[in-house]
C-alpha cells in the first residue's frame, strides 16, 4: 500500500487486517468518549436526584476577636446620662438541617427521569461503537477495492505497453500500418490515464481510513485482504426476522425510547409546582461572649457555648397559589418535548424498517451481481485472448484488439466491485440490524 505523504524519510510500514484497524478507531475516535463523558455526566445527575431524598445540613461559625460598642446610660444615682464604653469578643455556633416531605412529587419524577436517561446515554455509548466499527469496515474495503482496482490497471497497462512494443515491430517489417501504430500509442496513453486516476482514488480513500483510525496521517499502511474470510449468509435473508431482529436489538431506539419515558417523566415533574410542598426543619444553635473590661464575673467563652445550646423543630408549608403562569409555561414545555420525543421514536421506527428493507434488497442483488460478473468476465477473458491472436497474425484489426481488451478490463473490475460490494453491503445489513460485534 502507498503511504500517504510523499516525504522522503523513511517510515516503517504498518501491516493492518481489519480487526487492527477496529481496534485502532474504538481506541482513539471521539464520538464515543465523547457519549462516555455524557454517560458519566447522567450518573452524576442520578446521585443528584437520589440527594434530593436526602435531609439538607449545614453548618455556620462566627467569631469576632474584638468589639466595641460605645451607648450612653443613666446609672445610678447620677441624673446626667453618661457615656459608657464596652469591649467584647463572641463565638456563635449553628447547625441547620431540612427534610422535604412532600413536594407534588417532583423528586421521585425527576429521578425517575434522570435512571431512564442514564439508560439511554449507556445505549448511546453503544450504538457510538457501532457506528466506529461501521465505518471503519466500510472504508477499509473501499481502500481494499480501491487497490485492486489500481492493480488491474497496473496489469492492462503493462499487457498494453507489451502490444505496442509488437505492434511496433510488426510496423517496421510492415505488418501493422502507421495509423494501428498510433492508435496503439494512444491506447497506452490511456491506460496510463486509468492507473492515475486509479491511484488518485486508492489515495483518497487511504486518507478517508486515516481519518477514521485518527492515527498521524504520515502513517505508512498495508492493508491484510481477509474479505475471503467473511461468512455470507443466505443471499436473500428474511426482512421480516431481519426487522424483528433490528427493533429488539436497535441501541439507538432502545435510547429514544429511553428518552421519551423520561420525558413523561419531566411532564409529572412539571406539575409539582401545582401542589403546595411540607419541609421538616431543625436547628440547634449556641454562642457566647466574653467582655474584655468586665467589672463582674461573667461566665468563659467555653462555659457558655456548653450552657447556651438551643434548639428548634418546625414544619413549614408552602404553597405558591399564583406565579404567573410560570408552572403553566413549564407544563407546556414539557408535554411538547415528550410529543417531539414521540414523534422522534416513531420516525426512527420507520426508519429503521426502511433501511432493512433498502440493505435487504441491495443484499441479494450484490449476489446476483458477483454471479453475473463471474460468468462476464470468464467470457471476456476467453474473447480477448481469441482476438490476441487473431490480431498478432494480422486477422484482426485494432478495434477489435481495442474493444475486446477494454471489454476484459471492464468485466474484470466489475467483478472485484462485486466482490467487496457484497462485503459492503454485509457490513451495512448488520449496521441496519444492529447486529454488529464490539471487540
Amino acid at each position: 500500500m502507498y503511504p500517504l505523504t510523499g516525504t522522503c524519510a523513511e517510515i516503517a510500514e504498518k501491516k493492518l487486517s481489519l480487526a487492527n484497524c477496529i481496534e485502532i478507531a474504538l481506541n482513539n475516535s471521539t464520538s464515543p468518549k465523547k457519549a462516555e463523558y455524557n454517560m458519566k455526566l447522567r450518573g452524576a445527575d442520578v446521585l443528584r436526584n437520589y440527594g434530593s431524598f436526602l435531609p439538607r445540613l449545614s453548618v455556620s461559625a462566627g467569631y469576632s476577636p474584638y468589639t466595641l460598642n460605645r451607648t450612653y446610660s443613666v446609672p445610678y444615682p447620677y441624673t446626667t446620662a453618661q457615656i459608657f464604653k464596652t469591649t467584647q469578643k463572641s463565638v456563635n455556633l449553628t447547625l441547620t438541617t431540612s427534610l422535604n416531605l412532600f413536594n407534588g412529587f417532583r423528586d421521585y419524577a425527576s429521578l425517575q427521569a434522570s435512571l431512564n436517561k442514564e439508560h439511554s446515554a449507556e445505549y448511546t455509548l453503544a450504538r457510538a461503537l457501532e457506528s466506529v466499527v461501521y465505518d471503519v469496515t466500510q472504508s477499509y474495503y473501499q481502500v481494499l477495492l480501491n487497490q485492486e482496482i489500481l492493480d488491474i490497471s497496473r496489469e492492462n497497462l503493462l499487457a498494453i505497453q507489451d502490444q505496442l512494443i509488437l505492434t511496433d515491430r510488426q510496423f517496421k517489417v510492415g505488418l501493422k500500418s502507421l495509423t494501428d501504430l498510433y492508435q496503439q500509442q494512444a491506447d497506452v496513453e490511456q491506460s496510463r490515464l486509468s492507473v492515475n486516476k486509479a491511484e488518485t482514488r486508492l489515495y483518497g480513500s487511504m486518507f478517508e481510513l486515516v481519518r477514521r483510525l485518527r492515527i498521524d496521517p504520515q502513517t505508512k499502511l498495508s492493508l491484510v485482504q481477509d474479505i475471503k474470510e467473511m461468512k455470507m449468509p443466505a443471499s436473500k435473508p428474511d426482512i421480516d426476522s431481519l426487522v424483528a431482529i433490528a427493533l429488539e436489538r436497535r441501541y439507538d431506539l432502545k435510547s429514544r425510547s429511553l428518552e421519551k419515558n423520561a420525558a413523561k417523566w419531566e411532564l409529572t415533574g412539571s406539575r409539582a409546582s401545582w401542589y403546595p410542598s411540607l419541609d421538616l426543619n431543625a436547628n440547634i444553635s449556641t454562642g457566647g461572649v466574653e467582655y474584655l473590661r468586665q467589672e463582674y464575673s461573667y461566665p468563659s467563652l467555653s462555659e457558655q457555648l456548653g450552657h447556651a445550646i438551643g434548639y428548634s423543630v418546625a414544619l413549614s408549608l408552602n404553597w405558591s397559589l399564583f406565579d404567573g403562569f410560570q408552572t403553566h409555561y413549564a407544563v407546556q414545555a414539557a408535554k411538547i418535548n415528550l410529543i417531539n420525543q414521540q414523534l422522534d421514536y416513531d420516525d426512527l421506527k420507520k426508519d429503521i424498517v426502511i433501511d432493512i428493507h433498502q440493505a435487504a434488497e441491495e443484499y441479494a442483488s450484490a449476489f446476483i451481481q458477483i454471479e453475473t460478473a463471474k460468468v462476464s468476465f470468464t467470457a471476456a477473458r476467453s474473447a480477448y485472448e481469441a482476438i490476441k491472436r487473431k490480431y498478432e497474425l494480422g486477422a484482426a484489426s485494432f478495434v477489435e484488439i481495442s474493444t475486446a481488451r477494454a471489454t476484459l478490463f471492464n468485466a474484470q473490475s466489475n467483478l472485484s466491485q462485486a466482490t467487496y460490494n457484497l462485503a459492503l453491503q454485509k457490513s451495512v445489513l448488520d449496521f441496519s440490524t444492529g447486529n454488529i460485534a464490539i471487540p
